[in-house]
């Protein structure tokens, strides 16, 4: 990658992309897009265009316009947004995929475009899901990433189109606030330990999920874009993960440095349904062989830097709890 379209640059996981990429190829070289502009470091540090990705012309005309040898397509709507706004859920997710894959392969560009854990469905293996494996999906979020990633597989044999993608976990960050995902639990325990020491979730106990912290995320995106193509078997939908934890996980991580923190629950039924739809520990052994995927941090690296990140942005008047 050398110059790179990036999609959804607001986004959670776009506003952290954004400027890592710019770090490492140059302001310049990255030409963050959404169809909204803020006041974000991801917006005001370089280049930066409004664009509706599900406008194939001007998607196109954006990519060409930049030189883009590379696109990372991260504009979608996300699990429980998208169950509830099903129609325009699969309108972009699936309309704004297929934009940059026709882009990509009139360019002769690299794509990266993202699918999750949500793809596999209730009918996959809980613990130690394989790479290969059943996709039943049973949301429109899940469903619109299945056939994702069966339509970059298409592009690829039929127009070798250099298209490669991982299976996100749950993605932990302390940039941009939560999109409607079902895995938003894990942000906002971090947020309100900090606030207020107490916090409840909704998603029950016991119901373990992955998760994996934003920088390794953002490095796993870059490690399998720089990857030797001949070491690729899959290229597309790679599982990757960094842990496997439940609420109560995540509040022992936290009482470590914030002992009086409180969990409480009062379940969602839509997310809690959704999340009982996914696997409790997927098998990440493939992009580990491939191209060297490998997380630098566990749950409690994860815990610390979050919560002193977190202590450091949050204005005074809205922090309640004093870090140990």
């Amino acid at each position: 990658m050398k110059r790179i379209l990036l999609t959804g640059a607001l986004g959670q996981i776009g506003s952290e992309m954004a400027v890592k990429l710019r770090e490492l190829y140059g302001d310049d070289a990255v030409l963050a897009t959404d169809i909204r502009k803020d006041h974000s470091e991801a917006a005001q540090g370089g280049p930066f265009r409004l664009l509706d990705v599900t406008d194939g012309r001007a998607f196109h005309e954006a990519a060409r316009a930049h030189r883009a040898d590379a696109i990372i397509h991260l504009a979608a709507l996300l699990s429980a947004t998208a169950e509830a706004k099903p129609m325009f859920a699969w309108q972009l997710n699936m309309g704004g995929l297929l934009n940059a894959l026709e882009t990509t392969r009139e360019l002769g560009c690299q794509l990266f475009a993202p699918s999750s854990i949500a793809a596999f469905g209730p009918d996959a293996p809980r613990q130690g899901t394989p790479q290969d494996t059943w996709l039943r999906p049973a949301t429109m979020y899940g469903i619109s990433k299945a056939a994702g990633e069966q339509l970059c597989e298409y592009y690829y044999r039929k127009y070798d189109v250099d298209a490669r993608g991982l299976r996100f976990p749950g993605l932990v960050s302390h940039t941009a606030p939560p999109g409607g995902g079902t895995t938003d639990y894990a942000v906002e325990m971090y947020v309100y330990a900090i606030k207020s020491g107490r916090y409840t979730s909704y998603i029950g106990k016991g119901t373990y999920l992955d998760m994996m912290y934003m920088p390794d995320a953002i490095a796993s995106v870059v490690s399998l874009m720089e990857a030797d193509a001949s070491r690729l078997k899959r290229r597309n939908a790679y599982n990757v993960t960094a842990m496997s934890v439940d609420p109560e996980a995540i509040a022992a991580s936290i009482r470590r440095r914030l002992p009086d923190f409180e969990l409480r629950f009062d379940i969602d039924p839509l997310r809690q349904e959704i999340a009982d739809g996914w696997p409790d520990a997927i098998d990440a052994s493939a992009a580990c062989k491939e191209w060297d995927f490998r997380p630098a941090y566990d749950l409690d690296r994860t815990t610390d830097d979050m919560l002193a990140t977190l202590h450091r942005k949050l204005p005074d008047s809205e922090k309640g709890a004093i870090l140990l």
